[in-house]
């Protein structure tokens, strides 16, 4: 149980663009944030790199920041969660702490034909029903086996056990613990299950898999529960002493954090990418229309919670690119305010397949379109018609989510950057046909880590604490005419049709 003295829990939030820390209080809200961004290491098209030992520090600074911010001391402190980027890949040298490589980043396709040559046997669902994922560049298991063939010396390495993988919240988690002395290697099972290695029903690693795909079982995180003590920080550090109680991938987190905690509750992050999850309790439940099973969360001994999840690759990070690459505005916010400038998107439709195109169709061989247009499109069609692709998108994943579950959904809540875009926020209601609901919280990514560790720790007495913490903060209801609402949709599925066999 948590000491009277302890008013707040830790959540480290590392993310695809930046670190943070924040501090929650009981109630779940904000106490304090610290933020910084990071790299984003671009070698050649469809490569997306990270330099893990930036993020490391990064993770030191935004910690002591976040303390230094509240005028928080480590003893009002009662546990550190933390939540990060799914199947961002890493490994390091045990001896050094040293990444051989940098840090392989969920949205790189370089592991494509990896993918395809495993594939000619079973097909790109031959692991699916043991791991709930297709074959696709996405996972975390083709980039391992990636960086062991690209970095001389690294397999035989790995097979002595000189060398250890794991995604950012193992990487965190070793740093810190302890790093060289003593650092802790484990990882839980929503990241277990993003790897294309984890047994959905055991938990565990699948040796056969691992020794198709070509991954030492000596470089292997132990797979724990997303809520226990994995250790306690080390001294030297901001948050010295402090148990780390959580971890959670962060679209897994999200949907703690927005209390998605029954069969049948749904939420959608608006992030670098678009993620809906769906809780399906304890069943797992195979997806026959291009979703992921994959573990929702386990809490201590509780036994495992499923979802189904739909994820799509770009969304907030279209809105980087009409600023980074083309320059069609200066600061995200501004998408918004340009594509209000038109009624409508002017015909034209944007379709962002640039690392092909995640759920529910996942196919690597799309690319990124705009089609529909006409002498009349201006600047700020295009601005409303890259808002429009991530709400389409999220139809697409919808459908498929009630096709697969036998529920149809009568509302979505939504959290993430982009859902303070109001004109967004409206579309997608109005191209769902359901009400859209923002919590009071939007940094729910954090919150859910952050539960997950104070949970662990007594520092929230059950789930009952976390729904109470819940409020809606506010609410979008549909409004267009169901015969205009199909006509757009129609047509966006012309477009999509148009991003395939690209390459």
């Amino acid at each position: 149980m948590s000491r009277p003295s302890e008013r707040y829990v830790a959540a480290i939030d590392q993310g695809t663009t930046s670190t943070r820390c924040i501090l929650f209080d009981r109630a779940g809200r904000i106490v304090s944030l610290d933020q910084r961004e990071h790299r984003q290491i671009l070698p050649r098209a469809g490569w997306v790199e990270h330099d893990a030992q930036e993020i490391w520090t990064n993770t030191r600074a935004v910690c002591a920041g976040a303390l230094a911010t509240a005028d928080v001391s480590t003893s009002e402190i009662a546990a550190v969660g933390i939540t990060n980027q799914r199947e961002t890949t890493v490994v390091w040298d045990r001896a050094t702490g040293r990444p051989i490589h940098n840090a392989i980043v969920w949205q790189d396709t370089r592991t494509d034909a990896l993918c395809a040559q495993l594939a000619q046997d079973g097909g790109p669902d031959r692991y699916r029903e043991r791991t709930g994922l297709p074959l696709a560049t996405y996972f975390s298991g083709p980039k391992v086996r990636w960086i062991l063939d690209a970095v001389p010396g690294a397999q035989a390495r790995a097979e002595a056990g000189e060398l250890a993988f794991g995604t950012m919240d193992s990487w965190l988690l070793w740093n810190l613990t302890g790093s060289t002395n003593g650092g802790v290697h484990a990882t839980d099972p929503t990241n277990a299950s993003r790897t294309l290695l984890m047994d959905l029903d055991a938990l565990s690693w699948d040796q056969e898999i691992a020794a198709e795909i070509g991954v030492p079982p000596a470089m292997l995180p132990e797979i724990r529960s997303s809520a226990e003590v994995y250790g306690q920080v080390r001294e030297a550090g901001p948050l010295g002493g402090l148990p780390i109680a959580g971890i959670l991938g962060d679209q897994q987190a999200a949907t703690v954090g927005q209390a998605c905690l029954a069969p049948g509750e749904a939420k959608n992050t608006y992030g670098t990418g678009n993620f809906v999850l769906l809780n399906t309790g304890t069943e797992k439940v195979v997806s026959t229309n291009g979703l992921l099973t994959t573990v929702c969360y386990r809490f201590g001994g509780a036994p495992a919670v499923y979802a189904l999840e739909g994820s799509i690759a770009v969304t907030g990070s279209l809105v980087q690119w009409l600023r980074d690459n083309l320059g069609l505005i200066t600061d995200a916010a501004e998408v918004e305010t340009l594509a209000r400038t038109v009624d409508d998107n002017g015909g034209a439709y944007f379709v962002p397949a640039f690392s092909g195109l995640f759920a529910p169709h996942w196919r690597s061989d799309a690319r990124g379109v705009i089609v529909g247009l006409t002498r009349f499109v201006n600047r700020g069609h295009i601005a409303r018609a890259a808002l429009e692709a991530t709400a389409f998108q999220t139809r697409e994943v919808i459908e498929a989510m009630n096709a697969d579950s036998g529920v149809t959904l009568r509302g979505l809540k939504v959290d993430g950057g982009m859902v303070g875009n109001e004109l967004l926020m409206q579309f997608q209601a109005d191209i769902l046909g359901v009400p859209v609901i923002r919590p009071v919280v939007a940094e729910t990514t954090a919150l859910g880590a952050a539960y997950a560790a104070g949970l662990a720790v007594g520092f929230w007495s059950g789930e009952a604490d976390v729904r109470a913490n819940w409020a809606e903060g506010k609410r979008w209801e549909p409004v267009m005419e169901p015969a205009q609402r199909e006509e757009l949709y129609t047509t966006w599925g012309k477009a999509v049709s148009r991003t395939l066999n690209w390459t």
